[in-house]
């Protein structure tokens, strides 16, 4: 906890601090535990604001792209609920959003074992391997039937937690982050109305919960992850308020094969020149430059948008005219990307430089 002490009082000269839990030495984990089980478990707390969701997503060989999010209680509304999207590969997007009461929801808090209404996610251990987790969602006319044989590890940076804090005092606010299978083989069924394809693929499963207005707290962030033959690379960039400090928290992991061999938050974020997207009503960067000295140089350039949303859209008093411009003068552009990009990856790996290059995706949510 030294590392993390040090870090705290580094963010800390002003009335708000932000703290990330990083083992150490400096904002990194030189050595890389096995997550816990229960680090994937539910994470329940009586706060009025806190919120948890468990998140897969799989690339599948014939060029969908399927989404679902299991939610004990949503970032926003606070309530449980499940969403599943399906992005076809020539360009449509098809979402349902379904709304559950706490009645419907029973999570176990030693591992992933989560199931709102009929929905289910579970996690099958074995020796010596990696987890393997089953995904059994439908709703409208979307269903996934879908199995992750995890290809890595688990892992988490540091203890997994962002604490964020006032005056010297814990308030209770945080955002956690385990990712439960940072690249797993998918096997299984998607059903997209009366049409059913068997699934095969690559996938991923992250977990998030915390506590606190995240709107207020957070400006933005990038998070993506990228996958070559020999590496996996997955990392987050989260950007802060300036009431606290405009603070980059820049957690990061990549996998050579089988094993992670780096876990650093010690990394430089370089936003490229922007673009504005009428969808969206905002500006996104064209490009990123992501730098641990030493270790790794990613550079993604953008090629096309795969989704774009203003969320003042999804209020209707603020949808056009006086009001909206109203709103965004009072309360930013708030809008999500998910992008499809080039990605050129240099990995410095056993004293040499290996360059890998391809195309990933990645998204954007900016909450002010």
């Amino acid at each position: 906890m030294t590392a993390l002490t040090a870090l705290g009082a580094r963010l800390g000269a002003g009335p708000r601090t932000v703290t990330e839990a990083w083992h150490g030495p400096g904002r990194r984990d030189g050595a890389i535990a096995p997550i816990p089980a229960s680090a994937n478990g539910a994470h329940p707390s009586d706060a009025r604001t806190a919120f948890e969701h468990w998140y897969f997503d799989a690339l599948l060989d014939d060029g969908h792209i399927v989404v679902a999010m299991l939610q004990a209680r949503e970032l926003v509304t606070r309530r449980p609920g499940v969403e599943l999207h399906v992005y076809s590969p020539d360009g449509r997007r098809r979402e349902v959003v379904a709304r559950y009461t706490d009645a419907d929801i029973d999570a176990d808090d030693d591992r992933c074992r989560v199931r709102i209404g009929a929905n289910t996610a579970e996690v099958e251990y074995r020796d010596g391997a990696p987890p393997v987790h089953h995904l059994r969602v439908a709703e409208g006319d979307l269903a996934f039937d879908l199995r992750f044989d995890g290809e890595l590890p688990g892992w988490m940076p540091g203890d997994g937690r962002t604490t964020y804090s006032r005056g010297g005092r814990d308030t209770g606010e945080f955002f956690a982050w385990v990712v439960g299978a940072p690249r797993a083989r998918v096997t299984g069924t998607v059903r997209i109305g009366d049409t059913t394809l068997t699934a095969r693929g690559t996938g991923y499963h992250d977990h998030n919960w915390g506590v606190g207005d995240m709107k207020r707290v957070i400006d933005r962030w990038y998070w993506g992850r990228l996958y070559t033959e020999d590496y996996t690379l997955v990392y987050a960039n989260v950007l802060t308020q300036k009431a606290y400090g405009a603070h980059w928290a820049t957690p990061l992991m990549l996998g050579r094969r089988g094993e992670v061999i780096l876990s650093s938050g010690e990394v430089t974020l370089h936003p490229g020149p922007e673009s504005f997207d009428a969808t969206a009503n905002r500006t996104y960067p064209e490009t990123l430059r992501m730098t641990v000295p030493g270790s790794v140089g990613l550079l993604l350039e953008v090629q096309d948008i795969v989704h774009a949303h203003d969320f003042l859209a999804d209020v209707p008093l603020v949808r056009t005219g006086p009001v909206k411009a109203l709103a965004n003068r009072v309360l930013g552009r708030p809008g999500y990307f998910r992008f499809r990009s080039r990605y050129t990856l240099t990995v410095t790996d056993g004293g040499r430089e290996h360059v890998r290059t391809g195309t990933t995706l990645h998204e954007m949510v900016a909450l002010k």
